[in-house]
């Protein structure tokens, strides 16, 4: 697959809106949307690799998933280390306990459905919930374990029939939220039937690509403007108020697909988002998304009133530190196979996810640990 800095440059436009709406920005009411970009991107370089390797007939399950280990493991539970001190601190233990049931939670990626059990994500004591955001994470984990297989098993029927297929089940999903934000808001914005439209569609622009040629001249030059002002509409103009996903959440996927199709290097939006500052946020991106809601959260826990934006803008800028210490420091050498074999990944994840097993479940036996603050 050849690297396109203009993803990683996406991949800042999607992350910085969603620091700058948890930072309380007012100015990016629906930063949010940059996890639906998130998602689409995802989808567009999952299907991108497996068809590849596909075609070359070296895809397997153990090579893909060896990936995702290395791709997402070490720099989580890095992060989930570092809280662990913090929340040990300043967390009242009716906290420190939900934060050992999400830390669980977190580690068999179903933190989706831990959080629609518990929290409204628009809600006031979202701000209170340092591993909120890795809702989206278990989103991505849960589809990853279902679409190769689903590829693998589906290979033989041929491509028409796989994008037929993938096609029908986006629109059936799509429908499905649509139909569910008026039953359940926190269902529609969680569980992944309400999202994996946003993945395929990310998938079928893999399938154009992978065979096509994407549009040149004044086609692409005003395709991937479309896009990127479609992205500007979702972030400046969407508010908590807007039913989501749902129909309206095509705004920023069809954007985030226009830019993946589109957004080449003779465009002008492909040369603003292979600009050396977006693409190194989106080289750090994962790790900026995993950093910034915990630092946002127990900074706000120290203070008696909401943060100025002075401050927050300083903590978004910390976040954004933190991210290039953990991708250089974690992700690079983990994705590195002359520093770590397979056999170590999938050891170290299995250690890894034991010990962070082990310490949530025993924070919530012990009921958040009340000892620490009567010194008994």
């Amino acid at each position: 697959m050849i690297y396109r800095k203009e993803i990683d440059g996406l991949r800042a436009v999607a992350v910085l809106p969603v620091i700058f709406y948890h930072a309380g920005f007012a100015w990016f009411p629906g930063g949010y949307v940059g996890v639906d970009v998130f998602f689409v991107i995802s989808g567009y370089l999952i299907t991108s690799i497996i068809l590849g390797e596909l075609e070359a007939g070296r895809f397997t399950l153990a090579g893909f998933y060896e990936r995702r280990a290395r791709r997402i493991l070490p720099a989580l539970f890095f992060v989930l280390l570092a809280c662990l001190p913090f929340a040990w601190l300043w967390l009242l233990p009716d906290e420190l306990t939900a934060f050992g049931q999400s830390v669980m939670a977190v580690v068999g990626f179903v933190s989706n459905i831990l959080f629609w059990l518990q929290t409204d994500y628009f809600g006031p004591t979202a701000e209170q919930i340092p591993l909120l955001h890795t809702w989206s994470l278990a989103v991505e984990e849960q589809y990853y374990l279902l679409f190769p297989l689903f590829m693998l098993l589906a290979w033989k029927l041929g491509k028409r029939w796989l994008v037929g297929v993938i096609a029908a089940v986006a629109l059936l999903s799509l429908g499905w939220s649509e139909w569910l934000w008026r039953q359940s808001v926190e269902a529609n914005f969680y569980l992944i039937p309400s999202r994996a439209w946003e993945l395929m569609v990310g998938a079928l622009t893999a399938f154009y690509l992978h065979k096509n040629t994407a549009a040149q001249g004044r086609a692409a030059q005003f395709a991937s403007l479309l896009g990127l002002g479609l992205l500007a509409c979702a972030v400046l103009l969407f508010d908590n108020g807007i039913p989501f996903p749902s129909l309206y959440a095509l705004v920023p996927v069809v954007g985030a697909a226009l830019l993946i199709l589109f957004a080449r290097p003779a465009t002008w939006v492909g040369r603003l988002l292979a600009c050396r500052v977006l693409v190194g946020i989106g080289l750090v991106s994962y790790s900026a998304y995993l950093w910034h809601q915990p630092v946002f959260v127990f900074a706000r826990m120290q203070s008696m009133e909401e943060p100025g934006m002075e401050l927050m803008a300083a903590l978004s800028l910390l976040s954004l530190l933190l991210a290039w210490f953990s991708w250089r420091w974690v992700e690079k050498p983990f994705r590195d196979r002359r520093h770590f074999t397979r056999k170590q990944i999938f050891t170290s994840a299995a250690i890894g996810s034991l010990i962070l097993l082990a310490i949530g479940g025993w924070l919530v036996w012990a009921q958040g640990v009340p000892s620490r603050f009567t010194g008994l």
